[in-house]
C-alpha cells in the first residue's frame, strides 16, 4: 500500500470502493501484474474510508457472516468462508498484505468523466487521476433507506448498528426482514427485549442460515424475542421522560399498536447514490428510487469501459460480489471467462432445442418475458437458477434424443458435489397441472405453446405469457388445466421465489397483480375475451387488503362498486328490523360481493366483514356495467346467482340461530378451511376410535385431539388440521418441508423437516406439535405370545425415542389413501365427517 503522494496518476484500471467487490477486483489485478512481471501497478483502488470493507467494519462485533449462496463456488484471490466478522477481516488483511495491494484510503472520488481509454477521476483532495477503465464498487451502505414516516430522524431512531453489546436491558424495535435486520435483532436479543417488525408475512429474502436462526428465536420461550408480521411503522414520537424515549405506532393486523421502546433500528436496505452515478453518464432503466443500472453480462454499464459490481449492481451477497470483482478484471484483461453460475445453467438448459451458449439463451429468455423486464441480468440469472425449466417434444425421435441427453446429464450430475437442477422432460400433451389442483408454483412461457382449458376458457398461450399465479395467490384450486403444446419451453417458479420477487420489486408485483385481476375479470365476465384486452382495465383497478374484522363495505351506505374476493373470506350480515344482527352467508376467494347494490337499488342491504386476513378487488360500477354490456349469457348467470343469493339470505334471515352458528364456525377457523373434521356429538359415543385409527395410520402418533376443541349445540370442532386455503404453517418453513397435494391436503415431509418449530408457532389452531418418532410396535404374534411392546390401538411405549430429534407432526387427511381419512372410516356411528366450505349451510341445517 502506497502513500497518496507516491502514486502514479495514470492507470489501466481505477477501482472505486474497497468493499468485497473492490477488494477482490484489486486482488485479481495485483495477481495479473505479478503474472506479467509489470514494474508498476496497472491499477489503483480508492476508498473514502480509513480502512477496507467499511460495511463489514461496522458490522456488530462477533457477527457470524455466511458464505451464501451455497450453490456458488468462490472465485477470488482473497479468501472468504463463513466465519465471524473479525476472522474474515483478518483473512482479507493478510491477503492484501501478501499481494501488496495498491490502495489509497481517505480518498473519496467526487466525480468521474470520460469513457473507455480516457476517464478522469476527481478526488476529494483536489487531484485528478486518469484511467482506461473504471470499476465502480461503492455499494449502497452509505445511503440507508429511511422509515418514510414522521419521526424518522429522531435521536433514538438509527439505521446502523455497530456494537450490540453496547445496549442492555432495553426494549428495541428492529424494522426490516432482510439479513441485516435479522442479524441485528438476534445479536441484540442476548441482553435486550427485541421486537422485529416484518412488513410481509414471511422472511422471504433471508439467507437460509438467518431464516433458521430467527425462527428458532421466535419459537424459543426462553428468549425475549417477538415478531410482528404484516406490520409497518406509522410514526415515531418522543415519549414522556418517565417512560421509554420513543413511542412507535405500528399498523398491524389487529389494528394500530403502540410500542414504548428505547430505540428503533431500521434496516431497510440502501438506495443507490443516484445523483453521483448519473453524473458519470450512467442511465437507470426507471425512475424508481430503488432502480439499479442495467448492465451487460460482464457488468459493463451504458458507458463503455465503466463497470459496476457488488450491491450497486443488484447483488449484495459477499461471495457474488467477490466473484464479480474477479470476473471483471479478467474481462478487462482480455479473458472472457464464464460466470461462476455458468455450469448450473448449463445443466438446466441441457435439453433445450437451441444450439446456443448459456448467455445467449438467457438473453433470449429475458427478451421473451416482458414481466421480468424490471430485473437486472444478474437477478434474472438467480430467478432461473431457483426455478425449473420444462421442455416438451413430440413423441418420437426428438423425444427419444432428448431423453438420452437427459440421461447423460443425470450421469454427470451424480458425480457432482453441488447438485444443480436438471430440466424436466415432457411429451407434447403432458399435463403441467390439472383443474382442481392446488398450486404451489407459477409458470412463464419462453417458447412454443401451452394449452389452457377449463371454466369456459379455451386458449393457447404463447411466448412471454405468465400463468398459474391465481391459485398460488388466492389459495383456491386451479380453475383450468394446462398441457404442454408444440415446442413448449416453460419456466416453473416456486412459491418462495415468486414471493421474494413480489416483495422486493414493486414493478413485478404490480404486473402480477394486473394479470391476476385481468384473469378474474375474464373468468367472471368475459371468458371469450383476450387477456390483453382486459389488462388496461386491470391496471386501473385497485386491490385492497383487510385485517380480520375489517369492513369491506357497510349496510345502508350508498354503493358505487363491486368487490371480487382475491383471498381470504368474508361474512355477509344484516341488522334486521328488530335490530338483531343476522348472518346471511360466507363468501370465499373468487366470489363477487356487493353486486346487488349496483344492479338496482344503490344502497347496500348488508355489511361485508373480513373473517380472516383478506384481499379484495374493487371494481367501479361503471367498469362492472361495461363488462356486462352486450353479454347476455353473463347477465343471465349473474341474475341467477343474485337470485340464489337473495333466496339464501331470506332463508338465513328466517333462522336467527344460524347467525350464532356461523359465527362459531368462523371463530374456529372455518373461514379459511378447505377440509375440516366435524363431530356430531349426538352420534359420538366417545370410543376414541378416530384417534386410535389416526395413530395406527401414522406410526403410532395421533394427529387428532378429539376431546379438545370447541362445541356449539351438538357440533364439535376437534383439534385437527383445517388445510387452510393459505396455510399459515407453510410460511417461513426453511427447508420447504410443508407441501400441498394437488387434491388440497397440507402435509409435512418428515425427511425434510428440521424441527425448527416455526409451523407450530404459525398455526393459529394448535394442530401442529413437535414429536420424537414413536417406538416401533412389535409384530402381532410377539405382542400376543410374549406381551412385547404395545398392541393395536394402544399408545406406543415411552423409551429412548424421546431423546431423538423432534419433528413437526400434523393431520394430513390421510393424503394418498384411497379409503380416505382414517378417523372418518373408523367412526362406528358416522359422527365424524370431513367437510369443505360448500357444506357449511347444510351443517347448520
Amino acid at each position: 500500500m502506497k502513500d497518496a503522494a507516491t502514486v502514479s496518476e495514470s492507470y489501466q484500471i481505477a477501482i472505486v470502493g474497497a468493499g468485497p467487490a473492490g477488494l477482490s477486483a484489486a486482488a485479481r489485478a495485483a495477481q495479473v501484474d505479478l503474472a506479467e512481471n509489470r514494474a508498476t501497478p496497472s491499477y489503483i483502488l480508492f476508498e473514502g474510508f480509513s480502512a477496507p470493507a467499511k460495511t463489514m467494519q461496522q458490522y456488530q462485533k462477533g457477527k457470524h457472516v455466511m458464505a451464501e449462496p451455497g450453490f456458488l463456488d468462490l472465485r477470488s484471490d482473497l479468501p472468504f468462508a463463513a466465519g465471524t466478522r473479525e476472522e474474515i477481516l483478518g483473512a482479507w488483511g493478510d491477503g492484501m498484505k501478501n499481494l501488496a495491494l495498491e490502495v489509497e484510503y481517505n480518498s473519496e472520488v467526487q466525480q468521474i468523466n470520460g469513457q473507455q481509454g480516457n476517464f478522469t477521476l476527481h478526488l476529494s483532495d483536489g487531484r485528478t487521476v486518469t484511467a482506461e477503465h473504471v470499476v465502480l464498487a461503492i455499494g449502497m451502505a452509505g445511503n440507508p433507506r429511511k422509515l418514510g414516516t414522521p419521526g424518522e430522524d429522531l435521536p433514538f431512531v438509527q439505521y446502523t448498528l455497530d456494537d450490540p453489546s453496547a445496549f442492555s436491558d432495553e426494549t428495541i424495535v428492529v424494522i426490516g426482514a432482510g439479513d441485516a435486520a435479522i442479524e441485528n435483532a438476534l445479536a441484540l436479543a442476548a441482553q435486550n427485549q427485541v421486537i422485529i417488525v416484518n412488513r410481509k408475512d414471511e422472511f422471504s429474502r433471508a439467507k437460509e442460515g438467518n431464516l433458521n436462526a430467527i425462527l428458532t428465536a421466535i419459537n424459543d420461550p426462553n428468549v425475549a424475542f417477538k415478531c410482528l408480521y404484516n406490520s409497518s411503522p406509522m410514526q415515531v414520537e418522543n415519549n414522556s421522560p418517565e417512560e421509554s424515549p420513543l413511542r412507535l405506532t405500528l399498523n398491524t393486523p389487529e389494528g394500530e399498536t403502540v410500542i414504548n421502546c428505547h430505540r428503533v433500528i431500521a434496516r431497510l436496505g440502501g438506495v443507490p447514490p443516484r445523483a453521483f452515478i448519473e453524473s458519470t453518464g450512467v442511465t437507470f432503466p426507471s425512475t424508481r428510487p430503488d432502480a439499479i443500472p442495467e448492465l451487460s453480462t460482464h457488468y459493463e454499464s451504458n458507458i463503455p469501459g465503466l463497470y459496476i459490481i457488488g450491491s450497486l449492481g443488484g447483488f449484495p451477497l459477499i461471495k457474488q460480489a467477490m466473484n464479480q470483482g474477479y470476473d471483471v478484471i479478467e474481462y478487462i484483461n482480455g479473458n472472457d471467462i464464464k460466470p461462476a453460475d455458468h455450469p448450473l445453467l448449463e445443466y438446466q438448459f441441457g435439453i433445450l432445442p437451441y444450439q446456443l451458449e448459456v448467455d445467449r439463451i438467457l438473453q433470449v429468455f429475458a427478451q421473451r418475458i416482458p414481466l421480468f423486464g424490471q430485473l437486472t441480468s444478474l437477478q434474472f440469472r438467480e430467478l432461473i437458477i431457483e426455478s425449473n425449466v420444462l421442455v416438451s417434444y413430440p413423441d418420437g425421435p426428438l423425444f427419444d434424443e432428448a431423453k438420452e441427453n437427459l440421461a447423460r446429464l443425470s450421469a454427470r450430475f451424480n458425480n457432482l458435489a453441488r447438485k444443480p437442477r436438471l430440466p424436466r422432460l415432457l411429451k407434447e400433451g403432458d399435463l403441467l397441472y390439472s383443474e382442481g389442483e392446488f398450486g404451489t408454483s407459477c409458470f412463464t412461457m419462453v417458447d412454443g405453446e401451452v394449452n389452457i382449458v377449463g371454466h369456459g376458457i379455451t386458449e393457447t398461450l404463447e411466448r412471454g405469457d405468465f400463468f398459474g399465479e391465481n391459485s398460488l395467490i388466492s389459495g383456491r384450486p386451479r380453475e383450468t388445466s394446462a398441457t404442454a403444446g408444440s415446442g413448449c419451453v416453460v419456466i416453473q417458479t416456486p412459491r418462495r421465489m415468486l414471493l421474494k420477487l413480489m416483495s422486493s420489486n414493486d414493478a413485478i408485483r404490480a404486473g402480477i397483480d394486473a394479470l391476476f385481476i385481468a384473469r378474474e375479470l375474464r373468468r367472471i365476465f368475459a371468458p371469450n375475451t383476450a387477456l390483453r384486452e382486459l389488462l388496461p382495465i386491470a391496471e386501473r383497478t385497485e386491490i385492497h387488503r383487510y385485517r380480520a374484522g375489517d369492513r369491506i363495505y357497510e349496510q345502508d351506505k350508498s354503493a358505487n362498486s363491486v368487490f371480487i374476493l382475491r383471498s381470504g373470506s368474508a361474512l355477509l350480515s344484516r341488522l334486521n328490523s328488530n335490530g338483531k344482527l343476522v348472518t346471511l352467508g360466507e363468501i370465499r376467494a373468487g366470489q363477487q360481493i356487493g353486486q346487488m347494490a349496483v344492479m338496482g337499488d344503490s344502497i347496500r342491504r348488508e355489511s361485508a366483514i373480513a373473517s380472516v386476513a383478506s384481499e379484495a378487488i374493487e371494481l367501479p360500477q361503471e367498469t362492472f356495467l361495461t363488462l356486462l354490456q352486450d353479454n347476455e349469457l353473463q347477465i343471465k348467470a349473474l341474475q341467477a346467482a343474485t337470485s340464489a343469493a337473495l333466496t339464501n339470505n331470506s332463508l338465513m334471515e328466517a333462522r336467527p340461530e344460524s347467525t350464532v352458528a356461523m359465527q362459531f364456525l368462523m371463530d374456529q377457523g372455518l373461514g379459511e378451511a378447505t377440509d375440516v373434521l366435524v363431530i356430531n356429538e349426538h352420534l359420538c359415543i366417545g370410543c376414541d376410535n378416530c384417534e386410535i385409527a389416526c395413530a395406527e395410520t401414522h406410526d403410532g402418533l395421533s394427529r387428532l385431539k378429539r376431546r379438545a376443541g370447541k362445541s356449539f349445540a351438538h357440533i364439535h370442532i376437534p383439534v385437527s388440521c383445517r388445510h387452510c386455503e393459505q396455510p399459515h404453517c407453510m410460511k417461513d418453513c426453511p427447508p420447504n418441508a410443508i407441501n400441498r397435494a394437488s387434491s388440497g391436503e397440507v402435509f409435512i415431509d418428515n425427511e425434510t423437516c428440521i424441527g425448527c418449530g416455526n409451523c407450530e408457532s404459525n398455526c393459529p389452531y394448535d394442530v401442529i406439535k413437535m414429536s420424537a418418532p414413536a417406538t416401533a410396535k412389535p409384530s402381532l404374534m410377539n405382542w400376543l405370545l410374549f406381551g412385547l411392546g404395545s398392541g393395536p390401538g394402544e399408545a406406543p411405549q415411552t423409551n429412548a425415542s424421546e431423546s431423538l430429534a423432534k419433528k413437526a407432526v400434523k393431520c394430513d387427511a390421510c393424503v394418498g389413501d384411497a379409503g380416505g381419512p382414517a378417523c372418518v372410516r373408523a367412526c362406528p356411528t358416522g359422527a365424524a365427517v370431513r367437510i369443505g366450505p360448500e357444506e357449511y349451510i347444510r351443517l347448520m341445517d
